[in-house]
Protein backbone atom coordinates (compact mmCIF):
# COMPACT_ATOMS: atom_id res chain seq x y z
CA UNK A 1 0.00 0.00 0.00
CA UNK A 2 1.09 3.25 -0.97
CA UNK A 3 0.93 6.58 0.80
CA UNK A 4 0.81 10.33 0.21
CA UNK A 5 3.83 12.39 0.22
CA UNK A 6 4.77 13.51 3.79
CA UNK A 7 4.36 17.27 5.02
CA UNK A 8 8.16 17.98 4.57
CA UNK A 9 7.56 17.24 0.68
CA UNK A 10 4.29 18.52 0.26
CA UNK A 11 5.01 22.16 1.64
CA UNK A 12 7.07 22.31 -1.77
CA UNK A 13 4.37 21.28 -4.04
CA UNK A 14 0.99 23.27 -4.95
CA UNK A 15 -1.48 22.22 -1.76
CA UNK A 16 -5.08 20.15 -3.07
CA UNK A 17 -7.98 21.02 -0.91
CA UNK A 18 -10.48 18.29 -0.49
CA UNK A 19 -12.45 19.97 2.71
CA UNK A 20 -13.36 23.35 3.36
CA UNK A 21 -14.97 23.79 6.95
CA UNK A 22 -16.63 27.10 6.92
CA UNK A 23 -18.24 28.75 10.31
CA UNK A 24 -21.39 30.09 9.09
CA UNK A 25 -21.69 31.73 13.16
CA UNK A 26 -19.94 29.90 16.32
CA UNK A 27 -23.48 30.77 18.29
CA UNK A 28 -24.94 27.52 19.08
CA UNK A 29 -28.78 27.15 20.59
CA UNK A 30 -27.72 24.71 22.69
CA UNK A 31 -25.35 23.62 25.46
CA UNK A 32 -23.93 20.05 25.55
CA UNK A 33 -21.59 19.31 28.31
CA UNK A 34 -18.76 17.47 26.63
CA UNK A 35 -18.74 20.90 23.69
CA UNK A 36 -15.22 22.35 23.53
CA UNK A 37 -16.01 25.38 21.60
CA UNK A 38 -14.93 28.41 23.37
CA UNK A 39 -17.10 30.60 21.73
CA UNK A 40 -20.34 29.47 21.25
CA UNK A 41 -22.08 32.56 22.83
CA UNK A 42 -21.06 34.55 19.70
CA UNK A 43 -24.38 35.44 17.81
CA UNK A 44 -22.01 36.64 14.65
CA UNK A 45 -22.81 35.82 11.49
CA UNK A 46 -19.83 35.24 8.09
CA UNK A 47 -20.70 38.15 5.80
CA UNK A 48 -21.49 37.14 2.43
CA UNK A 49 -19.15 39.73 0.55
CA UNK A 50 -16.35 37.13 2.76
CA UNK A 51 -18.34 33.79 1.39
CA UNK A 52 -17.75 35.70 -1.88
CA UNK A 53 -13.83 35.98 -1.26
CA UNK A 54 -13.37 32.87 -0.14
CA UNK A 55 -14.59 30.67 -3.17
CA UNK A 56 -13.39 33.07 -5.42
CA UNK A 57 -9.68 33.00 -4.68
CA UNK A 58 -10.24 29.22 -3.97
CA UNK A 59 -11.73 28.11 -7.34
CA UNK A 60 -8.84 30.45 -9.04
CA UNK A 61 -6.22 29.15 -7.03
CA UNK A 62 -6.87 25.76 -8.88
CA UNK A 63 -5.72 24.06 -5.68
CA UNK A 64 -8.95 22.09 -5.49
CA UNK A 65 -9.87 18.22 -5.28
CA UNK A 66 -11.75 17.56 -8.50
CA UNK A 67 -14.81 16.63 -5.67
CA UNK A 68 -14.65 19.13 -2.60
CA UNK A 69 -16.79 18.94 0.49
CA UNK A 70 -17.71 22.28 1.88
CA UNK A 71 -18.86 21.57 5.73
CA UNK A 72 -21.10 24.18 7.38
CA UNK A 73 -19.89 23.75 10.70
CA UNK A 74 -19.09 24.95 14.62
CA UNK A 75 -21.46 26.08 16.28
CA UNK A 76 -25.28 25.41 14.97
CA UNK A 77 -25.52 26.03 11.28
CA UNK A 78 -29.41 26.12 11.03
CA UNK A 79 -29.27 28.88 13.19
CA UNK A 80 -28.31 31.11 10.80
CA UNK A 81 -31.56 32.12 8.65
CA UNK A 82 -32.56 30.28 5.26
CA UNK A 83 -32.58 32.83 3.34
CA UNK A 84 -28.23 33.48 3.84
CA UNK A 85 -27.83 30.04 2.52
CA UNK A 86 -30.26 30.29 -0.30
CA UNK A 87 -28.46 33.40 -1.16
CA UNK A 88 -24.69 31.98 -0.48
CA UNK A 89 -25.12 28.42 -2.03
CA UNK A 90 -26.39 30.36 -5.32
CA UNK A 91 -23.15 32.47 -4.88
CA UNK A 92 -20.85 29.63 -4.94
CA UNK A 93 -22.54 27.77 -7.79
CA UNK A 94 -22.36 30.47 -10.09
CA UNK A 95 -18.27 30.15 -8.76
CA UNK A 96 -17.88 26.92 -8.86
CA UNK A 97 -15.62 25.78 -12.10
CA UNK A 98 -17.34 23.44 -15.25
CA UNK A 99 -16.33 20.14 -13.47
CA UNK A 100 -15.68 20.61 -10.34
CA UNK A 101 -17.70 18.43 -7.83
CA UNK A 102 -18.77 20.32 -5.19
CA UNK A 103 -21.21 19.27 -1.96
CA UNK A 104 -22.34 20.98 0.90
CA UNK A 105 -22.49 19.47 4.01
CA UNK A 106 -24.73 20.42 7.40
CA UNK A 107 -23.59 18.65 10.99
CA UNK A 108 -26.69 19.84 12.84
CA UNK A 109 -28.52 19.02 16.26
CA UNK A 110 -31.77 18.48 14.28
CA UNK A 111 -33.90 20.76 16.61
CA UNK A 112 -34.59 23.32 13.66
CA UNK A 113 -35.58 21.26 10.82
CA UNK A 114 -38.42 22.65 9.14
CA UNK A 115 -40.52 21.41 6.02
CA UNK A 116 -38.75 24.64 4.59
CA UNK A 117 -35.29 23.45 5.35
CA UNK A 118 -36.25 20.12 3.95
CA UNK A 119 -37.43 21.28 0.55
CA UNK A 120 -33.69 23.19 0.85
CA UNK A 121 -31.32 20.25 1.61
CA UNK A 122 -33.36 18.67 -1.30
CA UNK A 123 -33.00 21.60 -3.68
CA UNK A 124 -28.97 21.36 -3.14
CA UNK A 125 -28.46 17.75 -2.74
CA UNK A 126 -26.94 18.31 1.00
CA UNK A 127 -25.07 15.56 2.83
CA UNK A 128 -26.89 16.16 6.20
CA UNK A 129 -25.30 14.66 10.14
CA UNK A 130 -27.48 14.75 12.65
CA UNK A 131 -25.97 14.22 16.56
CA UNK A 132 -28.23 12.57 18.77
CA UNK A 133 -26.54 10.59 21.77
CA UNK A 134 -29.25 7.61 21.71
CA UNK A 135 -32.38 7.09 23.65
CA UNK A 136 -33.37 9.86 25.78
CA UNK A 137 -31.67 8.65 29.11
CA UNK A 138 -28.31 8.80 27.26
CA UNK A 139 -29.00 11.58 24.75
CA UNK A 140 -30.54 13.94 27.65
CA UNK A 141 -27.07 13.44 30.06
CA UNK A 142 -25.46 15.70 28.07
CA UNK A 143 -27.15 17.49 25.03
CA UNK A 144 -29.29 20.17 27.01
CA UNK A 145 -30.77 23.56 26.17
CA UNK A 146 -28.83 26.70 27.72
CA UNK A 147 -31.33 26.32 30.87
CA UNK A 148 -30.89 23.02 31.16
CA UNK A 149 -33.28 20.83 30.05
CA UNK A 150 -33.08 18.00 27.84
CA UNK A 151 -33.36 17.77 23.68
CA UNK A 152 -34.08 14.70 23.04
CA UNK A 153 -38.05 15.65 21.61
CA UNK A 154 -36.96 18.13 19.75
CA UNK A 155 -33.80 16.57 17.97
CA UNK A 156 -35.88 12.67 17.50
CA UNK A 157 -38.77 15.36 15.72
CA UNK A 158 -36.11 16.74 13.10
CA UNK A 159 -34.84 13.14 12.48
CA UNK A 160 -38.14 11.74 12.02
CA UNK A 161 -39.19 14.71 9.91
CA UNK A 162 -36.22 14.33 7.49
CA UNK A 163 -37.40 10.47 6.64
CA UNK A 164 -40.45 11.22 6.82
CA UNK A 165 -39.41 13.52 3.64
CA UNK A 166 -37.38 11.26 2.36
CA UNK A 167 -33.94 12.80 3.14
CA UNK A 168 -30.72 10.61 3.72
CA UNK A 169 -29.05 11.35 6.47
CA UNK A 170 -26.36 9.62 9.11
CA UNK A 171 -25.78 10.20 12.78
CA UNK A 172 -23.09 11.60 15.10
CA UNK A 173 -23.56 9.80 18.58
CA UNK A 174 -20.72 10.50 21.67
CA UNK A 175 -19.62 7.71 23.39
CA UNK A 176 -19.51 8.58 27.23
CA UNK A 177 -18.96 6.28 30.37
CA UNK A 178 -22.90 4.59 29.88
CA UNK A 179 -22.77 5.07 26.54
CA UNK A 180 -19.90 2.34 26.60
CA UNK A 181 -22.15 -0.34 28.41
CA UNK A 182 -24.92 0.36 25.84
CA UNK A 183 -24.17 -1.17 22.64
CA UNK A 184 -27.58 -3.24 22.37
CA UNK A 185 -29.22 -0.06 23.73
CA UNK A 186 -27.90 1.81 21.00
CA UNK A 187 -28.62 -0.47 18.40
CA UNK A 188 -32.49 -1.07 19.17
CA UNK A 189 -32.36 2.68 19.30
CA UNK A 190 -30.92 3.37 16.06
CA UNK A 191 -32.79 -0.21 14.06
CA UNK A 192 -36.42 1.76 15.96
CA UNK A 193 -36.10 4.80 14.71
CA UNK A 194 -34.50 3.72 11.03
CA UNK A 195 -31.66 4.83 11.43
CA UNK A 196 -29.45 3.27 9.04
CA UNK A 197 -25.99 5.37 8.97
CA UNK A 198 -24.49 5.57 12.22
CA UNK A 199 -21.25 7.42 13.19
CA UNK A 200 -19.33 7.62 16.73
CA UNK A 201 -17.17 9.92 18.54
CA UNK A 202 -15.60 8.89 21.61
CA UNK A 203 -15.97 11.92 23.83
CA UNK A 204 -12.20 13.39 23.69
CA UNK A 205 -10.74 15.92 25.75
CA UNK A 206 -10.03 19.16 23.64
CA UNK A 207 -9.61 22.76 24.62
CA UNK A 208 -10.85 23.48 28.10
CA UNK A 209 -12.78 20.41 28.53
CA UNK A 210 -11.69 16.99 29.85
CA UNK A 211 -13.20 14.08 28.78
CA UNK A 212 -15.04 12.06 31.87
CA UNK A 213 -13.42 8.81 30.42
CA UNK A 214 -9.83 10.38 31.26
CA UNK A 215 -9.94 8.09 34.14
CA UNK A 216 -10.90 5.22 33.00
CA UNK A 217 -7.70 2.31 33.03
CA UNK A 218 -10.06 -0.01 30.88
CA UNK A 219 -11.21 2.33 28.53
CA UNK A 220 -9.67 0.59 25.24
CA UNK A 221 -10.95 -3.24 26.18
CA UNK A 222 -14.49 -1.49 26.58
CA UNK A 223 -14.91 0.18 23.57
CA UNK A 224 -13.41 -2.95 21.57
CA UNK A 225 -16.22 -4.78 23.20
CA UNK A 226 -19.14 -2.24 22.36
CA UNK A 227 -18.08 -1.47 18.79
CA UNK A 228 -17.65 -5.00 18.50
CA UNK A 229 -20.81 -6.06 19.97
CA UNK A 230 -22.52 -2.99 17.77
CA UNK A 231 -20.93 -4.53 14.63
CA UNK A 232 -22.10 -8.30 14.93
CA UNK A 233 -25.56 -6.87 15.24
CA UNK A 234 -25.41 -4.97 12.51
CA UNK A 235 -24.03 -7.40 10.43
CA UNK A 236 -26.60 -9.84 11.64
CA UNK A 237 -29.91 -7.54 11.73
CA UNK A 238 -29.52 -6.01 8.16
CA UNK A 239 -30.77 -3.01 9.50
CA UNK A 240 -27.68 -0.81 9.50
CA UNK A 241 -25.78 -0.43 6.25
CA UNK A 242 -23.31 1.73 7.71
CA UNK A 243 -21.06 2.14 10.49
CA UNK A 244 -18.61 4.68 10.10
CA UNK A 245 -16.03 3.14 12.13
CA UNK A 246 -15.94 0.10 10.45
CA UNK A 247 -17.18 0.29 7.05
CA UNK A 248 -14.10 3.13 6.15
CA UNK A 249 -11.94 1.17 8.03
CA UNK A 250 -12.33 -1.89 5.97
CA UNK A 251 -11.58 0.18 2.64
CA UNK A 252 -8.70 1.57 3.90
CA UNK A 253 -7.15 -1.47 5.14
CA UNK A 254 -8.26 -3.48 1.67
CA UNK A 255 -7.39 -0.71 -0.84
CA UNK A 256 -6.07 -1.24 -4.17
CA UNK A 257 -2.23 -1.52 -3.67
CA UNK A 258 -1.79 2.01 -5.97
CA UNK A 259 -4.55 4.02 -4.34
CA UNK A 260 -3.19 6.29 -2.54
CA UNK A 261 -3.94 7.03 1.47
CA UNK A 262 -4.48 10.71 2.49
CA UNK A 263 -3.98 12.42 6.04
CA UNK A 264 -5.43 15.91 4.81
CA UNK A 265 -5.01 17.11 8.41
CA UNK A 266 -1.07 16.81 7.94
CA UNK A 267 -1.12 18.60 5.08
CA UNK A 268 -1.03 22.27 4.60
CA UNK A 269 -4.46 23.69 3.16
CA UNK A 270 -4.74 20.09 2.99
CA UNK A 271 -7.98 21.19 4.80
CA UNK A 272 -8.86 25.01 4.89
CA UNK A 273 -11.21 25.94 7.98
CA UNK A 274 -12.65 29.56 7.67
CA UNK A 275 -14.57 31.15 10.58
CA UNK A 276 -16.88 33.85 10.73
CA UNK A 277 -14.63 36.86 10.34
CA UNK A 278 -12.60 35.02 7.40
CA UNK A 279 -9.70 34.11 9.84
CA UNK A 280 -7.85 30.92 8.36
CA UNK A 281 -6.31 27.90 9.74
CA UNK A 282 -5.48 24.21 8.34
CA UNK A 283 -4.96 21.19 9.49
CA UNK A 284 -7.24 19.87 12.40
CA UNK A 285 -10.49 21.82 11.54
CA UNK A 286 -10.92 21.44 15.70
CA UNK A 287 -7.83 24.61 15.91
CA UNK A 288 -10.29 27.04 14.37
CA UNK A 289 -10.23 28.89 17.52
CA UNK A 290 -8.40 27.39 19.71
CA UNK A 291 -5.53 29.41 21.74
CA UNK A 292 -2.65 27.93 23.37
CA UNK A 293 0.36 29.49 25.31
CA UNK A 294 2.61 28.20 23.03
CA UNK A 295 0.94 28.64 19.52
CA UNK A 296 -1.13 31.35 19.96
CA UNK A 297 -4.42 31.17 18.05
CA UNK A 298 -3.10 28.92 15.19
CA UNK A 299 -4.27 31.40 12.55
CA UNK A 300 -2.82 31.82 9.07
CA UNK A 301 -4.25 34.89 7.68
CA UNK A 302 -7.64 36.28 6.43
CA UNK A 303 -9.27 35.33 3.46
CA UNK A 304 -10.72 38.98 2.77
CA UNK A 305 -6.90 40.22 3.38
CA UNK A 306 -4.37 37.54 1.84
CA UNK A 307 -4.38 35.18 -0.90
CA UNK A 308 -4.31 31.63 -1.40
CA UNK A 309 -0.41 32.20 -2.21
CA UNK A 310 0.13 34.20 1.11
CA UNK A 311 -2.23 31.34 3.00
CA UNK A 312 -0.11 28.68 2.00
CA UNK A 313 3.66 30.42 2.59
CA UNK A 314 2.39 31.05 6.20
CA UNK A 315 0.93 27.55 6.93
CA UNK A 316 4.50 25.89 5.49
CA UNK A 317 6.58 28.38 7.37
CA UNK A 318 4.90 27.79 11.01
CA UNK A 319 6.06 26.46 13.62
CA UNK A 320 3.57 23.85 13.96
CA UNK A 321 3.90 22.71 10.24
CA UNK A 322 7.68 21.66 10.77
CA UNK A 323 6.09 20.08 14.48
CA UNK A 324 3.15 18.53 12.72
CA UNK A 325 6.18 17.23 10.35
CA UNK A 326 7.59 15.77 12.91
CA UNK A 327 5.27 13.78 14.15
CA UNK A 328 4.64 12.38 10.83
CA UNK A 329 7.82 11.41 10.31
CA UNK A 330 7.80 9.72 13.98
CA UNK A 331 4.67 7.57 13.30
CA UNK A 332 6.27 6.37 10.47
CA UNK A 333 8.92 4.80 12.05
CA UNK A 334 7.71 4.16 15.33
CA UNK A 335 3.82 2.74 14.21
CA UNK A 336 2.66 -0.73 12.80
CA UNK A 337 -0.31 1.45 12.00
CA UNK A 338 0.86 4.53 9.77
CA UNK A 339 -0.26 3.04 6.32
CA UNK A 340 -4.12 3.02 7.81
CA UNK A 341 -3.56 6.68 9.47
CA UNK A 342 -1.31 8.62 7.74
CA UNK A 343 0.36 10.23 10.85
CA UNK A 344 -2.80 10.71 13.24
CA UNK A 345 -4.23 14.02 13.93
CA UNK A 346 -2.29 16.76 15.13
CA UNK A 347 -5.28 18.47 17.27
CA UNK A 348 -5.31 15.01 19.65
CA UNK A 349 -1.28 14.84 19.41
CA UNK A 350 -1.08 18.41 21.20
CA UNK A 351 -3.98 18.22 23.48
CA UNK A 352 -2.67 14.79 25.20
CA UNK A 353 0.88 15.05 24.29
CA UNK A 354 1.47 18.58 24.54
CA UNK A 355 2.74 19.18 21.07
CA UNK A 356 2.42 18.43 17.84
CA UNK A 357 5.43 16.45 17.42
CA UNK A 358 4.08 13.17 19.40
CA UNK A 359 3.67 9.78 18.08
CA UNK A 360 1.08 7.61 19.42
CA UNK A 361 -2.39 9.43 21.38
CA UNK A 362 -5.04 7.42 23.10
CA UNK A 363 -7.66 8.86 20.33
CA UNK A 364 -5.27 7.37 17.68
CA UNK A 365 -5.88 4.01 19.76
CA UNK A 366 -9.33 4.25 19.70
CA UNK A 367 -10.66 5.36 16.31
CA UNK A 368 -7.59 3.81 14.59
CA UNK A 369 -5.78 0.74 16.00
CA UNK A 370 -8.96 -0.83 17.43
CA UNK A 371 -11.37 -0.97 14.06
CA UNK A 372 -8.10 -1.95 12.36
CA UNK A 373 -7.59 -4.48 14.55
CA UNK A 374 -11.31 -5.81 14.67
CA UNK A 375 -11.37 -5.09 10.67
CA UNK A 376 -8.32 -7.80 10.60
CA UNK A 377 -9.50 -10.31 13.10
CA UNK A 378 -13.15 -10.44 11.28
CA UNK A 379 -10.99 -10.89 7.77
CA UNK A 380 -8.43 -13.90 9.64
CA UNK A 381 -11.64 -15.51 10.64
CA UNK A 382 -13.19 -15.15 7.87
CA UNK A 383 -10.32 -16.94 5.87
CA UNK A 384 -10.23 -19.46 8.33
CA UNK A 385 -13.54 -20.91 8.34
Amino acid sequence: MTTRLDPSEQDRRDPLIETVVVQPTPFCNINCSYCYLPSRDDRSVIALPTVRNLFEKLFASGWTCPRLTVIWHAGEPLVVPLAFYREAFALIEALRPEGLELVHSFQTNGMLLTPEWCDFITAWNVDIGVSIDGPRRLHDRHRVTRSGRGTFDRTLAGIRLLRARGIAFHTISVLGRESLDAADELYDFFVAEGIEHVCFNIEESEGQHVSELLGLTDLASRYRLFLEGFWQRARAGGRIGFLREIDQMITTIFRPNDAQMRNSQVEPLGMLNVDCRGNVSTFSPELLGYRDPAYGDFLIGNIDTDSFAQLRDAAAASRMCREIAAGVAACRDACDYFSICGGGAPVNKLSENGSFAGTRTRFCALTQIIPADIVLASADNLAAA
